[in-house]
């Protein structure tokens, strides 16, 4: 194989080179040209790398990727540490990547938690950085705190647990223009639903979220423990504040679907019988009757992993940046596919409550205006094995495309 180093070469920081540029195919960033690639970039840093495996994948249908790996890294003193790698093509490189380009090819990269987009990454997982920057905004610690990394989309956001020196914290790093909207979302909704409660917000892109108390839905239906009933879901989402319908509206799963099955077959759907199965599903779900919804305030992701309760009542709502106007049938159709899909992996807690949420949903709206929504949330779903490189992916994914399928002909 010719030397990928021979074909790319670093361009600093800069994204107007001159010529022709085209997304890097999907098995450059996945197969053997990623090592070498990688290397490259890691170059300029004195440093080695040693192992390299893909941890998620993100594709939009244009051909935009990003791609996150796990590596060894020898750096200048001989010491091996693992890290995370980043390599993004099209329009997910961010402003600030070091990008390598050549032949008509560009591919942005970085290592955490230098991430360009998410210029407070890099004090947010600095203990001694952010233990000053907590005091200053009012949360001191009695000692440097301890962080751990919850949740990294590259180049979106990041979740970090603090603890350690006093009450546990969260903190969360977006993209520093995101910041003002969604705290004010959760100042808005602070004294409606027991979201958690902005600390404080930086203008580069980090807030402290203090803890809401219990466990997720998901980790008591894992355990076997009390749950809240449908009713209760109910009325939680009946307390969303009707202030919610001045912020922008998201997507619905529905017409998401052309997105879901572009994504189906640009990854994980091969086989001409796939493919026959996604564009039949799609079809049907580009039919099927929407009826007729007021916009009301919804959460826009809701579902059980974003739901916490201790064993008699609802304790918490998390991840609000999706709050706004929508409708209600949508919220149920998101819990439903999720909880479906959990049942796939033989829970049967999530079966059975599943059954209850269904009986509960299906007193309130159509089954035929229901059931394609789930389907479609399914659907969406369905990209989520390949996105997270889990074992049996194959296998998973046509799991969730039957699973789909059956939403949209029950």
């Amino acid at each position: 194989m010719r030397s990928l180093s021979s074909r790319l070469h670093p361009h600093g920081t800069r994204r107007d080179e001159p010529g022709p540029v085209t997304t890097a195919p999907l098995p450059l960033l996945l197969g053997p040209d990623a090592r070498e690639l990688l290397a490259v970039a890691l170059e300029g840093h004195r440093s080695r790398l040693r192992t390299l495996r893909a941890v998620t994948v993100g594709v939009q249908p244009g051909g935009a990727t990003v791609v996150q790996y796990a590596a060894d890294v020898e750096r200048a003193d001989g010491s091996v540490t693992r890290e995370t790698l980043t390599a993004t093509t099209g329009d997910r490189i961010p402003e600030g990547a070091a990008v390598l380009a050549g032949h008509g090819v560009q591919v942005g990269v970085w290592r955490w938690p230098q991430d360009p987009a998410l210029p407070a990454l890099a004090t947010a997982t600095d203990p001694v950085r952010l233990s000053a920057a907590l005091r200053d905004a009012g949360s001191a610690r009695d000692s440097v705190p301890r962080i751990r990394t919850r949740a990294y989309r590259p180049g979106r956001r990041a979740v970090l647990e603090v603890e350690g020196g006093g009450p546990r914290l969260y903190v969360k790093v977006v993209r520093p223009r995101a910041v003002a909207a969604l705290k004010a979302r959760h100042d808005l909704l602070a004294s409606h639903v027991p979201v958690p409660r902005v600390l404080a917000a930086t203008a580069d892109g980090m807030l402290v979220l203090d803890e809401c108390p219990g466990m997720s839905l998901r980790s008591h239906l894992s355990r076997d423990l009390p749950v809240p009933s449908p009713a209760d879901l109910d009325d939680l989402l009946g307390t969303l504040p009707p202030a919610l319908l001045d912020r922008p509206r998201r997507s619905t799963h529905l017409e998401r679907v052309p997105h879901f099955t572009a994504v189906l077959a640009a990854t994980a759907v091969t086989g001409e019988a796939e493919l026959a199965r996604l564009d039949a599903l799609a079809t049907r779900l580009a039919q099927a009757d929407p009826g007729t919804h007021p916009d009301v305030a919804v959460h826009g992701d809701f579902y059980d992993g974003q739901l916490l309760c201790d064993e008699q009542r609802i304790t918490g709502l998390v991840d609000v940046d999706t709050a706004g106007p929508g409708h209600r049938i949508d919220e149920w159709a998101t819990l439903l596919a999720h909880l479906s899909v959990l049942a796939l992996h033989g829970t049967a807690a999530a079966r059975h409550y599943g059954a209850r949420v269904l009986a509960h949903a299906e007193e309130r709206f159509s089954r035929s205006e229901l059931r394609p929504r789930v389907a479609a949330a399914v659907l969406g779903l369905a990209t989520g094995p390949f996105r997270v490189q889990q074992a049996g992916w194959t296998r998973h994914t046509r799991a969730r495309l039957g699973l789909a399928e059956q939403w949209a002909t029950g």
